[in-house]
């Protein structure tokens, strides 16, 4: 647990006074209008910095020529069938700027951001698509007219002159709008799942405006969490002598994202809802094949506040209404006429056309008086199709059915439930933001950090466990074969064979459309069907549910929504038992094999046929990857004993045994230690390994003491004590072959970085700690290789600001042998940090974890809040951003309530006692006997049979 003294330093990191006047605070304390205390800030006028990207060395190139030939080829050859690799470094679109903020919606069905400065852009509406460039017809902008004055003011609410917009003087586009506002006095703070833009007399002087954004995301709320959907509220206050007339006005373009605005036959609708929630309605046309999307945007009409539209607009001259005429509307009266709500739907417009909407919400406040407007904003895509042609009926579907009217509904709903939204994340954040013994730039980078599992691609889909291509025809549940399997995929005479391979449900792209509205409102209604959840490995990786880097992330949403993690859990166990053999060329080797290997963990659920094809990455054949399987061992006994879910533990048992079975191929000096095979055969995949490696030899020691706590815990005492007897002998091989006196080499081969110190090391200790299990070494090699790290690692990088570098020479010197070995990652810096934790280090984890924030957070960094890359060098140069493993911060959290355990451990330390039975040999029938105990868990608590 954290101590009470440690965190002197930086208490108040970054009050908001030093952002703005504290007399302002004071005036918008009211309704939610005042920003935090703990918040990331930014001034608006904050210059939006170009990012420096990757580049590799000139002997790596030579190192990866072939493998850049094979890699072009491929993804020439996915271009030409309309795809995108899922891995594509030749192909960048604009250059990544320092300018993200809080994005919009719930999980799982696309997503947008609006960069601190107010822009709206990363739309990501259609599955493994993100359109980086800002709309900039999406607006919010503010009219004012002081009463009885000349007083006028008029500006779009965001800074400065913007790429993208013309400057003719005859434009009758966006360039004709009041692009005034400095920036100066307006301020951005960021608290995910909630924002809040300040403007401190800007454009007026006398009038202090301040825009919380909140969506709904909101932890173990399953319904609420899903949906499309965001609010706005502007809280208003007249700090002068006279009367202030005030429209707060709303623009929106028929678009998702990029120039799809031009395509054409997108129509928009004024209506007017119940509530007093009136707005338009833009039913967008997608190209490809890809299915409708409809936006609501609309504002909340109350006896102050009066709402009136205008359906459409357009960009170009030949607009029937242009944006000028629009602006100068708004300029002149501040409110649009009431009649346009009776025009009904627009002609479709033409190819090269936009078609944009505007919606008005106006005023006035009286002198010293206060005032609240709500916005809000949804998108309604029912389906989500992939690029091979599959369609899944989104998630939210399930409460608003799959017509075009249930933007309307969401829209509607949004502003009648947003501030029970606010309760709810309140009571969540409270705790943490209140505690006094943690520093500040980790309360708020804790919550931050989360903006991945809303705009890291994800997809939330109804349907539980959809059924992949080589399962569907049958329909039974696999059935267990015991017995030989002469050693085919990986299974020797010690592991399983499997027959009757099927899955559990159908696609859901054959049910039929619900037109009906459902609107449930029990958050909690659904029970453990939480259907399918997807998200990607980056938004430059376009995998799903990256196994490997799962294993770092999977803690925010164990934490967060646990039925969630749980369900991607027995998707992955359900792989883990079927094969499927079409055929996959391997691009590091040219070598062909097969894409899903029986017994093996898949390392991705897929990319462009999730479910339906596994392993989208082909890099390397992950079915020779030493990390894959321990990871899905440690995270299923994890996963298991803080949920204390049984039926869970009994389900996925199978797997277990399975994918531990698989991996005795590579134990081939029978010491019950796997061994590396002299190439990157782990989630480092540019970073070779030869012989035993501290991180996949501590993975495998954790999984196997993992495997016998759970067999004990399901009462499967032959499996237990057989674990027991492989996991004391592997760590004494383990500690033999790699402990140096103070920390563990990175492998036992005979290169020039063997004896290297590597960061993540302990990943496998990680997991115990986390589970409630014995540690795997003694206290005192523990805290002595985390030192060594911590010394070396995090301390000779510019002094611990930066993170943990992968790794470092015991000289001093940065590990240089390859690219990976000398980036900071972000996800395994917090997964150090953690492991601190448990181990009583906890100033060295925060610091450690400072770095991360210093370098990637910070004013002083390189520009990568809400976009956390997979890494950066020394100098500032970025790897993959907007990527999955930094979640690993709340592994953090997790160390820091270590009750959240439910399950014990057995009542003995029973790694280091076993009964006197004699040891099973690896030469009789050891792991085939533990296999057999599996399925019927004799002796245990579950009642099955054979």
């Amino acid at each position: 647990m954290v101590s009470g003294n440690i965190f002197h330093f930086r208490k108040n990191s970054w009050p908001p006074e030093e952002y703005i006047n504290r007399t302002s605070l004071q005036l918008l304390d009211f309704d939610g209008g005042a920003p935090p205390e703990q918040a990331w800030r930014r001034k608006l006028n904050t210059h939006a910095s170009i990012l420096k990207e990757f580049s590799i060395t000139f002997m790596e190139a030579l190192k990866m020529i072939r493998l850049g030939i094979r890699l072009w080829s491929y993804v020439r050859e996915e271009a030409s069938h309309g795809r995108r690799a899922p891995i594509d470094p030749f192909n960048r679109e604009g250059k990544p700027l320092a300018s993200q903020g809080v994005p919009l919606g719930g999980m799982g069905s696309g997503s947008i951001t609006r960069g601190f400065r107010g822009e709206f852009r990363q739309f990501q509406i259609l599955p493994g698509t993100c359109e980086a460039s800002p709309v900039m017809a999406n607006q919010f902008s503010i009219f004012i007219t002081r009463e009885g004055s000349n007083k006028k003011y008029a500006s779009v609410l965001s800074p400065g002159q913007h790429e993208g917009i013309g400057k003719c003087t005859d434009d009758h586009g966006l360039s004709s709008w009041g692009w005034n506002l400095s920036g100066q006095h307006s301020t951005y703070h960021a608290l995910f799942p909630r924002a809040w833009t300040v403007y401190d007399g800007e454009p007026d002087p006398e009038l202090k405006v301040s825009c919380r954004q909140i969506s709904p995301f909101l932890p173990h709320n399953y319904r609420d969490s899903s949906l499309p959907t965001s609010v706005f509220v502007y809280t208003l206050v007249n700090t002068g002598k006279e009367r202030a007339h005030v429209s707060l006005l709303l623009t929106w373009a028929n678009s998702i994202g990029g120039i799809s605005h031009l395509s054409g036959d997108h129509v928009n609708e004024p209506f007017r809802g119940e509530d007093g929630v009136s707005g338009v309605l833009l039913h967008h046309k997608t190209a490809k094949g890809n299915h409708p999307v409809t936006f609501a945007v609309a504002a909340c009409e109350t006896q102050n506040v009066n709402v009136t539209v205008l359906p459409s607009f357009g960009l170009s001259e030949g607009s029937s209404v242009t944006a000028k005429e629009m602006w100068s509307k708004m300029t002149q009266d501040g409110e649009f006429d009431q009649s346009n709500f009776n025009s009904g739907p627009t002609v479709p417009s033409s190819a090269g056309d936009a078609n944009c909407a505007a919606v008005s919400a106006s005023t006035w406040v009286e002198p010293n008086g206060k005032c609240t407007i709500a916005f809000a904003i949804a998108w309604s895509s029912p389906k989500v199709k992939f690029m091979k042609g599959k369609s899944y009926h989104r998630r939210y579907t399930r409460y608003y059915g799959t017509s075009e009217g249930a933007a309307k509904d969401l829209v509607h709903d949004a502003l009648t439930n947003y501030k029970r939204w606010e309760e709810e994340i309140e009571k969540w954040q409270n705790p943490i933001l209140k505690n006094d013994k943690l520093p500040e730039w980790y309360k708020f980078t804790l919550f931050n950090e989360l903006y991945f599992l809303v705009a890291g691609g994800t997809i939330w889909i109804d349907t539980q466990l959809p059924a992949a291509d080589f399962m569907r025809d049958h329909e039974q549940q696999p059935k267990i074969k015991y017995g030989t399997n002469n050693g085919q995929n990986g299974i020797n005479e010690n592991g399983l064979s499997y027959d009757d391979e099927s899955s559990a449900t159908a696609s859901s792209e054959d049910e039929p459309e619900e037109d009906d509205k459902i609107r449930s409102l029990n958050p909690n209604d659904d029970g453990d069907d939480v259907g399918s959840f997807l998200y990607l490995e980056g938004v430059e990786y376009i995998m799903w549910c990256t196994y490997d880097v799962h294993f770092y992330a999977s803690f925010a949403l164990l934490e967060l929504f646990p039925k969630i993690e749980l369900s991607i859990q027995r998707e992955f166990a359900r792989a883990v038992l079927f094969e499927d053999e079409r055929k996959v060329k391997f691009l590091a080797d040219g070598k062909n094999g097969i894409r899903k290997v029986k017994g093996a963990v898949p390392h991705d659920l897929g990319t462009h046929d999730p479910w339906h094809e596994m392993n989208a990455y082909n890099i390397h054949d992950t079915s020779k990857w030493k990390d894959l399987n321990p990871k899905f061992v440690l995270q299923v006994y994890r996963d298991f004993a803080a949920t204390g879910d049984l039926s869970f533990g009994a389900e996925v048992w199978p797997a277990v045994c399975a994918a531990m079975a698989y991996m005795d191929q590579f134990d081939r000096d029978d010491d019950c230690l796997i061994e590396n095979d002299g190439f990157p055969d782990q989630t480092y995949d540019a970073w070779t390994v030869h012989g035993v490696s501290a991180y996949c030899g501590c993975l495998w020691l954790g999984a196997l003491q993992a495997t016998a706590a759970m067999a004990s815990q399901l009462g499967d005492t032959a499996t237990a004590e057989a674990y027991k007897r492989k996991f004391i002998k592997a760590k004494i091989a383990f500690e033999a072959k790699l402990w140096n006196g103070s920390y563990f080499n990175y492998d036992s081969g005979t290169s020039n970085n063997s004896k290297s110190i590597q960061a993540d090391q302990l990943a496998g200790q990680w997991y115990m700690a986390s589970s409630g299990l014995p540690n795997l070494f003694d206290d005192v090699k523990i805290r002595s290789a985390l030192q060594k790290i911590y010394d070396f690692n995090v301390m000779k990088v510019v002094g611990g600001r930066m993170g943990a570098v992968n790794g470092m020479h015991p000289n001093g010197k940065v590990d240089e042998t390859c690219m990976q070995s000398r980036e900071v990652w972000a996800g395994v810096t917090y997964g150090l940090a953690a492991t601190m934790i448990h181990a009583g280090m906890e100033e060295q984890a925060f610091t450690t974890a400072e770095g991360i924030f210093t370098a990637g957070w910070s004013e002083d960094g390189f520009g990568y809040a809400f976009q956390t890359p997979e890494g950066w060098t020394m100098d500032g140069h970025f790897r993959s951003l907007v990527y999955m493993r930094p979640l690993a911060i709340w592994g953090m959290q997790c160390a820091l309530s270590p009750a959240k355990v439910v399950l014990n451990p057995p009542p003995i330390n029973m790694m280091d006692r076993v009964n006197d039975s004699p040891p099973i040999s690896n030469s009789e029938t050891g792991v085939k006997k533990i296999v057999h105990k599996a399925k019927c868990l004799s002796g245990s608590v579950f009642n099955c049979t054979c």
